[in-house]
């Protein structure tokens, strides 16, 4: 029995050794703390504070309703909110459905765009949402700012398939937009990958990969909240709980588990190990990257995983940039107009692009 004991002792101080060990490694990449973005226009203010009522009004209600839901029905309607949160804005884009290899996507082109200028935009949704049309308010933009033909991808999600399979279709959907172009077969002049949440995630997965695999680096690279460490690992995810108006609701569910078993619980979630960097970009080689902006808002759960990737990229060699918006929600680029930090949001990608074209 005294052996049992001291055997089960040891297990579990070795649990606790290697995950403070695993947290405290990456503490040195939490500064510096990244450009800061706070509107001080009083009427600027004002107008932010009333969309974001608004805002947060229709996020409880469409996420409320799906509450009372689990497995199957639940992710169903996760997907079905996400398709149709923003179906009533109009966008100025002409969108062209193809298929990019073996991958469904479509074209997103804002009038008078370059088609030899190409974006592979890839969506959000935590994995399991999210698709080309959910975010067309955002490849909309980017198309129009960029003066690029945007190409969306509708990468298959979890948990039907894989986070390797969700790579596996970027990879491919980006070989694909080298060569191809919305008229049809052409080589692309200038190229750019983005992404938000995680689809920022996969953008700097995908990022790595080009790199390693000596295929065409991209002139740069964006990414929106990206989850960068899927071990969530990140003192932000706690830290910023209460203040995560979008993604609240599903850190909430990890809120009860002690810290020391969060990465397990991480690793059950992802069906893959969370220390592979091919899902845990922040985990990888970060040097000889292309130039990275990483946007994140100051009071989201995601903000220290988009610190902790740009410091490390910087420590590395790599040219990357990161800014910080105050007291706006996860991914708030996607209520453009309406919030006017995300037209300021979109301008700074519009700049960072200009200056590696």
């Amino acid at each position: 029995m005294s052996s049992l004991l001291l055997g089960g002792s040891v297990f579990i101080i070795a649990v606790v050794a290697y995950f403070s060990v695993s947290k405290d490694a990456l503490s040195q990449y939490d500064l510096p703390l990244g450009q800061r973005f706070v509107s001080t226009d009083p009427s600027v203010v004002e107008q932010s504070q009333k969309a974001l009522s608004r805002i947060k009004a229709k996020v409880r209600a469409a996420t409320g309703r799906g509450a009372a839901l689990s497995g199957k029905k639940r992710v169903d309607h996760m997907r079905n909110v996400m398709d149709n949160f923003f179906a009533h804005v109009e966008v100025k884009s002409k969108i062209i459905s193809t298929t990019a290899g073996t991958v469904r996507a479509e074209w997103v082109v804002a009038p008078n765009a370059d088609s030899s200028r190409r974006l592979l935009y890839i969506h959000g949704g935590a994995f399991f949402a999210g698709s080309p049309r959910s975010h067309r308010v955002i490849t909309s933009k980017l198309s129009e700012i960029s003066n690029c033909a945007v190409l969306s991808i509708d990468y298959r999600l979890t948990p039907e398939y894989t986070r390797l399979d969700c790579l596996k279709d970027c990879q491919d959907g980006y070989v694909w937009m080298l060569s191809n172009g919305p008229e049809g077969g052409s080589q692309a002049v200038n190229t750019y990958v983005a992404g938000d949440s995680a689809g920022g995630n996969l953008a700097l997965c995908l990022t790595a990969w080009i790199r390693d695999s000596e295929k065409r680096v991209p002139n740069a690279v964006v990414a929106l909240s990206p989850i960068t460490d899927s071990r969530l690992a990140s003192p932000s995810i706690k830290a910023n709980l209460e203040s995560d108006v979008i993604l609240k609701s599903l850190a909430k569910q990890l809120s009860w588990v002690p810290s020391m078993f969060i990465s397990l619980v991480a690793r059950r979630l992802a069906k893959h190990d969370t220390k592979d960097p091919r899902i845990s970009p922040l985990l990888g080689d970060l040097s000889g990257l292309p130039p990275i902006l990483v946007q994140a808002s100051d009071s989201e759960i995601l903000r220290d995983d988009g610190r902790r990737y740009v410091n490390k990229a910087v420590a590395a060699g790599s040219n990357a940039v990161l800014q910080l918006w105050a007291n706006m929600p996860h991914v708030w680029q996607i209520f453009d107009p309406e919030l006017p930090e995300a037209s300021e949001a979109f301008e700074e990608i519009r700049l960072f692009l200009e200056r590696h074209t």
